[in-house]
């Protein structure tokens, strides 16, 4: 008998560590976790299965079908904005062919089960492309519709897939005579740069952040490769955990729109330098700028507007800005570190 589960892909990564915890003990759902690498030890307990395995598989794609009745999708999987630069080429194949995979599996285990199946994907801030410096700053909080021009594959990757999953929800097969009554339910949300106290940062272009705080808690130089009057937006992991859970629960009736804004605050790389130093300092913290990667994070928004989810599924964030760093961040950073 298939067992009723929910599947998360690229279980290993940052949002996938807190993900998996939350469904298991708060949601009591029973977890699918799938992921190119051997799933981490600390997960396994959380999880009905584990399969390693690649999301442009498509055999091992076909087997999820048959073994397990899949209701909701959270597709993680994906390489980020700096990895991806060195290969487009391969982060187009697996962000976007990859996506594409899960969005049939999604459509396939819906009309299996006759049940619309949920399908949430965490897009980014790196859909946006604003042309300048000057822009960046006169633009304000950016809304969902513009400033959509991003100059790097990832971004180009994530608001493709937007496009692809507002396919699959409301078009797919529209010209089929026999065209199926179920499908997907797409929802996703634009994340800004997230800072996570229990994963290691992995490639994203705005990890400058979560890289100060690690490097400083193990006394490891670090050099910020942005300038100090960056900014961007950032978000905990726990509010990115709680805006997918939030998201997923809404009911669809109360949804505008397929694609989210959330964020919780703005903050310049000199501004996150000086907390980092108040709670570590003999940080040994410097600017050396990285030009490209610089003119990338430039055309990313300094804020986004995301008052739709606020009107429309009632997002709020847990952490601004004080509580963000002063009763999570520092906390639990110094605590993971003390015990290694």
């Amino acid at each position: 008998m298939r067992r009723e589960v929910v599947l998360v892909s690229g279980a290993n990564g940052e949002i996938g560590h807190g993900l998996i915890r939350h469904l298991a003990e708060q949601e009591q759902v029973l977890v699918l976790a799938l992921d190119v690498q051997p799933l981490d030890r600390q997960l396994r307990d959380y999880c009905y299965s584990c399969i390693q395995g690649d999301i442009l598989d498509n055999m091992l794609l076909g087997r999820l079908v048959v073994e397990y009745e899949i209701r909701t999708i959270y597709h993680l999987a994906s390489i980020l904005s700096t990895k991806a630069e060195y290969n487009p080429e391969t982060a187009h194949r697996i962000n976007v062919e990859g996506t594409l995979n899960l969005l049939r599996l999604a459509v396939e285990q819906a009309q299996w089960q006759g049940k619309t199946v949920k399908f949430l994907y965490p897009s980014s801030i790196a859909a946006y492309g604003l042309p300048d410096l000057e822009t960046k700053m006169k633009a304000g909080k950016v809304k969902e519709e513009q400033w959509l021009q991003p100059t790097t594959m990832y971004g180009c990757n994530k608001l493709y897939c937007e496009h692809l999953g507002r396919y699959y929800n409301n078009y797919y097969r529209q010209l089929a005579a026999d065209r199926a009554s179920v499908s997907i339910d797409f929802r996703c949300l634009r994340f800004p740069g997230l800072i996570s106290a229990e994963t290691i940062p992995s490639g994203g272009t705005s990890d400058y952040g979560p890289e100060m705080l690690h490097h400083a808690a193990q006394n490891i130089p670090y050099a910020c490769f942005v300038r100090p009057d960056t900014v961007l937006p950032f978000m905990t992991m726990p509010d990115a955990i709680r805006a997918l859970i939030k998201l997923e629960a809404a009911p669809k009736k109360s949804l505008s729109q397929l694609v989210y804004n959330v964020t919780s605050f703005s903050m310049s790389a000199q501004e996150i330098h000086n907390v980092v130093k108040k709670h570590f300092p003999n940080a040994e913290i410097t600017f050396q700028v990285d030009t490209k990667r610089q003119s990338i994070v430039d055309s990313w928004p300094a804020d986004v507007d995301d008052l739709d989810a606020r009107k429309d599924w009632g997002w709020r964030p847990d952490y601004d800005r004080e509580r963000a760093f002063d009763e999570f961040l520092i906390p639990a950073i110094k605590q993971r570190y003390a015990t290694q």
